[in-house]
């Protein structure tokens, strides 16, 4: 089953961003009692259409698409996808509910954000400032610079277009940077948040290799200033870096969490072979 857009008088530039990708979440739960109501040619049938739906080589998919069996009771099963055009997402969650397990299937939450490359992100001469007035000794600054201008491409690439980690597991929370009325972020200064955001960003470093992160802004578009996608080799990691970076005090004094739902990566099939047991 494939839902045609329709036409509402604008163009998919007119939807897509100056640089980034729109971003949405979805947690999806299945009720049982809908469930047992269904015939067998009906939940077949359902599983075709939802199979269809979320078919990431069709050429009406979204250019990032995933799915993960969701650990707990806030939900059976994540959607995340990313694209330029933000109906083309909400495409996919209107054909997963119009095919023949869609009455079965309810939305338990969702968030919707959009990429960007954050205000903190230094440019090439603001990295060179911050290590001179560290006081590193010329060669090494020249060394270092040269290093961060050949991998600031990819960092930025990965921040607004990102290929989703081929890793097992994903953790997705949104957050505020805001946590009581004494300590509001938004009220200091450029380079005292720069400060406290640089601290941040070396306490993550060290999870290199084992932890990618996402963050999206959904900053006038839902509840959440930010959401933050963590994908790990490792369950554990998803624990110990959030762990270790709430110590930073952009996180211990500023940071506001929502609910956190951890989500183990899988094929379509495999999500319906797990959750109609």
């Amino acid at each position: 089953m494939t839902l045609q857009a329709p036409d509402l008088g604008f163009t998919v530039e007119q939807l897509s961003p100056e640089e980034g990708w729109h971003c949405s979440h979805f947690f999806y739960q299945f009720d049982r009692q809908i469930l047992a109501s269904l015939s067998e040619q009906e939940v077949e049938q359902g599983r075709m259409d939802f199979v269809a739906a979320v078919d990431a080589e069709k050429t009406s998919a979204p250019h990032r698409i995933q799915l993960g069996i969701v650990s707990g009771h806030k939900a059976d099963f994540s959607l995340m996808m990313m694209d330029p055009d933000p109906l083309k997402i909400q495409s996919i969650h209107q054909q997963i509910r119009a095919g023949k397990l869609g009455p079965a299937i309810k939305t338990t939450w969702s968030y919707v954000s959009i990429s960007e490359i954050s205000e903190y992100v230094l440019s090439i001469e603001d990295y060179r400032k911050r290590l001179e007035s560290e006081g590193e000794d010329a060669s090494s600054v020249e060394k270092k610079v040269a290093a961060y201008q050949g991998r600031l491409g990819k960092m930025n690439y990965q921040r607004l277009t990102p290929d989703f980690p081929d890793y097992p597991v994903s953790s997705f929370y949104p957050m505020n940077k805001w946590r009581y009325p004494g300590a509001n972020w938004f009220t200091l200064s450029s380079s005292h948040r720069q400060k406290l955001m640089s601290e941040h960003a070396r306490s993550g470093i060290k999870f290199a290799g084992k932890v990618s992160q996402l963050i999206t802004v959904g900053v006038g578009m839902d509840d959440w200033e930010w959401g933050v996608t963590l994908w790990a080799t490792n369950p554990k990691h998803l624990k110990q870096i959030v762990y270790d970076m709430r110590f930073d005090e952009a996180s211990a004094k500023y940071a506001e969490f929502g609910p956190f739902y951890t989500s183990y990566q899988a094929t379509p099939e495999a999500v319906l072979k797990f959750c109609l047991v």
